[in-house]
């Protein structure tokens, strides 16, 4: 959300008129510490809402807004009558914040005690983004464009990431790391690593941790040695890059017992349509994948998003289109849960959806089931995709929990004014602004959601593989319309097939986690 470029009247409510402090979604702009604000070397002031005036810092005006935007008003105004938080869980923080006392030296300490108070569910979504980078992600499908923290937005850009993760299956008392996944424009990807090579060593040392695993894979370059699945081993430097985001990682079309399936891979929700209103490559890969499942005349679907955490709910609605019945067309999708106070004035305020539909028509294909691949890393927006469609058609999960997050963001861009009078980027607030349900009015599974059949992830398979227990299990649900297995149609053997996930993923700092919605605010 963009404090001030995109500030905006919202309809008269009576006897009042306010500016809203939004700019909904990935908008980049400004928030000035003050809508005449200065240089920063000046004394611009702030009323932080009291009696009392202040000088405020950079940092002082971030920890500002974030305060007056989850706790006291988007509205613009010391003096503005009605106070309409954005906060969802706003009314459970009970304190009374002084967002300048030292006990908040930096922003993201403000913000993790106001999460604090949460409960029931707790609050272990709000975060603060420095750089602007998950904007550039989810909204533009890029995996490094984003601003230096402090600096002018025509400063440059940060690196990217490797563009592969790697997560660790234990046998033998021992743990063994393998690809999972990689993105085949980044520097992993040019060099052909695939999912289920095996690590076996990083900068040349053998003895492959957690901690080593996850400085190598934040670093700008590491050496990785590989082990391939047909014994031979190669050893590559990959390097951090910036490059295009490519999602949909693997998609074929299976042959069970003569039903044709369409099987995909979907590992992030990156926006259909980037800033400017330009199709990304997610929406072509998706447009690609669907052709060809519909000239296949598939019966049934596969969704793979065992590591996919989330992203834009364009893109929700987007792939739920495609995969609908034709009798869904129009209808409901889901709808948006907002805290007390803006849902009172919901019908003034501009930027804030009340609800989605499906798109009319939808994509055309006539299946009878839709399957998800699931696990503790699908999160939000890859929940809600498979929630909106549960009240329409047959779905299925199988793997394991999903993560537990129907709640999202709106993204609100708080920058101010440097020495030079330049607009300088200080960070993007992502806090829990609203939940979702679906035309059934579900939607509350922060403990995630159970698989109907659970299979374990061998990771040392390539996508497809059907030695996948997922994929066995859901073939044998085509073929049988039960997802239980006899023991000797598991096709598990040594070092193919015997490898299962034991170690979390670490995504935390690397992936955005989420959804959030794009494009809200008309201006």
């Amino acid at each position: 959300m963009s404090i001030h470029k995109h500030a905006l009247h919202i309809q008269s409510i009576p006897a009042l008129s306010f500016i809203l402090l939004l700019g909904l979604s990935f908008f980049t702009g400004a928030c000035r510490k003050h809508q005449d604000a200065k240089p920063a070397s000046d004394s611009t002031q702030q009323n932080t809402g009291g009696t009392a005036t202040q000088s405020l810092s950079d940092e002082d005006s971030l920890k500002y807004y974030i305060h007056r935007l989850m706790l006291v008003t988007i509205t613009e105004g010391a003096d503005t009558v009605v106070k309409i938080p954005q906060y969802l869980w706003y009314k459970q923080v009970t304190a009374s914040i002084n967002p300048f006392s030292p006990a908040f030296p930096k922003a993201e300490d403000l913000l993790n005690y106001i999460i604090s108070f949460p409960q029931n569910p707790s609050d272990r979504y709000s975060f603060l983004d420095r750089t602007g980078q998950i904007a550039s992600q989810i909204q533009n499908g890029q995996s490094g464009l984003g601003f230096v923290p402090g600096q002018a937005f025509s400063s440059g850009t940060i690196n990217g990431d490797m563009g592969f993760e790697l997560a660790g299956a234990q046998a033998n008392n021992q743990v063994y790391w393998f690809v999972i996944y990689v993105y085949k424009n980044s520097s992993a990807g040019q060099q052909g690593v695939q999912r289920g090579w095996q690590v076996t060593a990083i900068n040349g040392n053998t003895n492959i941790t957690a901690n080593l695993v996850y400085n190598a894979l934040s670093s700008n370059s590491a050496q990785f040695t590989f082990k391939k699945p047909d014994g031979s081993s190669v050893t590559l430097t990959i390097s951090a890059t910036n490059y295009t985001l490519t999602p949909v990682l693997f998609d074929t079309v299976f042959n069970f017992g003569g039903t044709p399936v369409g099987y995909f891979v979907f590992n992030q929700f990156v926006n259909v349509f980037d800033a400017n209103g330009n199709p990304t490559e997610t929406k072509n890969e998706l447009d690609q994948v669907f052709t060809k499942f519909k000239a296949a005349g598939v019966k049934d679907v596969i969704v793979d998003e065992r590591y996919n955490t989330g992203g834009s709910v364009t893109t929700v609605a987007y792939l739920d289109s495609l995969l609908a019945p034709a009798a869904a067309a129009g209808k409901l999708m889901y709808s948006y849960v907002y805290n007390d106070r803006i849902t009172t004035y919901l019908n003034q305020l501009s930027g804030f959806p009340k609800q989605v539909n499906f798109g009319n028509p939808t994509g055309g294909l006539q299946l009878n089931h839709v399957f998800f691949i699931t696990s503790r890393s699908t999160v939000s927006a890859s929940e809600l995709t498979l929630n909106n469609l549960r009240p329409y058609m047959q779905v299925f999960t199988v793997g394991d929990t999903s993560y537990g997050k129907p709640v999202g963001f709106f993204q609100w861009s708080i920058s101010d004014y440097d020495s030079l009078g330049k607009l300088q980027h200080l960070a993007d607030l992502y806090d829990v602004n609203f939940q979702t349900e679906n035309a059934q009015g579900q939607g509350n599974y922060f403990q995630g959601i159970p698989p109907d059949s659970r299979q374990p992830d061998y990771i040392d398979l390539n996508w497809g593989d059907l030695r996948d227990a997922n994929l066995q299990a859901i073939q044998q649900y085509i073929l049988t319309g039960n997802f239980r297995m006899a023991p000797s149609t598991f096709r598990i053997t040594p070092f193919t097939g015997a490898y299962s996930r034991s170690t979390p993923l670490p995504l935390s700092a690397r992936r955005f986690s989420g959804m959030v919605l794009f494009g809200a605010v008309k201006k």
